[in-house]
């Protein structure tokens, strides 16, 4: 959202105050609900912290001064009306005074199976991380110095082990190299810049085709 974008906002219909969601920008989870005015969303932009502005203190507050769970702002969007805020956040830990990652619980329980997911995706960023900063012992950064084929040996390799403990009847085993196969092949796509979600995309593609 661009700066000169707030005067065109319906601060009139909430005295002020727009009604902001916060979104985890990887996960899609709702995360909380606050309230912005003009220097809150302002001080947002500026910052790259979320901050609102608190109806009880009737004061400005980034999220997180006090607890460190800061919420690093990814992007603003206005709803169709410019009475709401959409905002999509990277959190700092939990985001709920209780102690849960969204001020809404754990609740419903197919939102949290979803970010299990969505994981996967959190996995391609720190791929891509390491990949660009090469951090000493990383073991994504020297398999990455070895080149694309190096990597596509390992898929080969982890996917024969794959294999062989589904044939053992070893669900433990077949487990962990599943997750060792699915690193490596995310490691491997990022090689091609490529990510998991064309695959995605390519499995919907052959859903709709037979649906």
């Amino acid at each position: 959202m661009k700066p000169e974008r707030i005067h065109a906002l319906d601060w009139d219909k909430g005295n002020g105050l727009l009604p902001a969601v916060v979104q985890h920008a990887t996960t899609g989870r709702v995360l909380m609900v606050g309230y912005m005015n003009r220097e809150a969303l302002e001080r947002t932009l500026e910052s790259r912290r979320v901050t609102f502005y608190s109806r009880s203190r009737q004061s400005l507050w980034a999220k997180g001064e006090t607890s460190g769970h800061f919420l690093d702002l990814v992007g603003i969007a206005p709803d169709c009306d410019d009475d709401a805020l959409l905002v999509l956040a990277e959190p700092h830990g939990p985001t709920c005074h209780n102690g849960t990652q969204s001020c809404f619980g754990d609740w419903p329980a197919t939102i949290v199976g979803a970010e299990r997911y969505a994981f996967l995706a959190r996995l391609e960023n720190v791929i891509a991380q390491r990949v660009t900063e090469r951090p000493e012992g990383s073991y994504t950064a020297r398999l990455w110095s070895q080149g694309p084929k190096r990597i596509a040996q390992k898929v080969g390799e982890e996917g024969v082990e794959v294999a062989m403990a589904g044939v053992d009847d070893d669900d433990e085993a077949l487990v962990s190299e599943a997750a060792d196969l699915l690193y490596h092949l995310t490691l491997l796509m990022k090689s091609r810049d490529l990510s998991l979600t064309t695959v995605v995309e390519e499995l919907a593609g052959r859903h709709r085709a037979k649906a």
